[in-house]
């Protein structure tokens, strides 16, 4: 597929990571949401359409997956699927664990160990759009696995990495709260203040896996937002 003669410029609330003929993958803005819902806003997945549709001069209707999902305060990695071949290995993939996620997440108090696993038993309320978190199977729960571990000490603040290994609703940040460790801005899961920008500092740093379709190895890096924390966290 070729792109237009004409110069063709990216939206500029769109940051594309990688593409390719099987894949779009992009670096999400706080507050942007990834799927319609009740709001009417312009999800992330319609721009990305756009984007598509501008660039390759396409007719009619633009395909596009959505794969897996950010919360709405979240920044980072999100990946949609370009064809429908790419979608179902990629749906299986990501059900199956067959991806390698790591987050950054930015907490006030030092959790209490630097490096840990962390298992809890997730019920959602989607009334509140929120999940607590239990050590213990409970009625309606789901497994929630994560481990994370502290990579940088901040004057205020602590950096964690987070490899996720299972994707439950609002899993990092439940997880995280339930042992004193609540997202700096993330009022919802305790925070004692919000930031400016209504965000939360918990960011998709990385993706890899296998491409679904050509079977090759391949890594994304997102750089998180432009903000003094994070700056702080990508400087020696």
């Amino acid at each position: 597929m070729s792109v237009s003669n004409k110069e063709y410029s990216v939206p500029s609330n769109l940051q594309v990571l990688f593409e390719d003929n099987h894949l779009i993958v992009v670096n999400k803005r706080v507050g942007d949401i990834v799927q319609g819902d009740k709001t009417g806003d312009d999800p992330l997945s319609e721009v990305v359409k756009k984007y598509i549709k501008a660039k390759y001069n396409k007719p009619g209707n633009v395909y596009l997956g959505v794969v897996h999902r950010l919360d709405r305060p979240t920044s980072g990695i999100v990946l949609f699927a370009k064809t429908s071949k790419a979608l179902p290995r990629l749906n299986k993939m990501f059900a199956e664990g067959d991806t390698k996620k790591i987050y950054w997440a930015v907490v006030k108090d030092a959790p209490p160990k630097e490096k840990d696993t962390l298992t809890h038993w997730l019920v959602r309320n989607p009334k509140q759009n929120k999940s607590y978190a239990h050590n213990k199977e409970v009625p309606n729960s789901k497994k929630a696995i994560l481990e994370y571990k502290v990579i940088k000490k901040l004057n205020s603040y602590y950096l964690l990495e987070i490899d996720l290994k299972t994707g439950r609703h609002h899993q990092i940040r439940a997880q995280l709260a339930a042992i004193g460790c609540t997202i700096k801005g993330d009022l919802k899961y305790g925070a004692d203040r919000s930031n400016k920008d209504g965000g939360i500092h918990l960011h998709a740093r990385s993706l890899a896996m296998l491409h679904p379709v050509k079977k090759e190895p391949i890594a994304f890096l997102a750089p998180p937002p432009i903000d003094p924390v994070w700056s702080a966290c990508l400087n020696e």
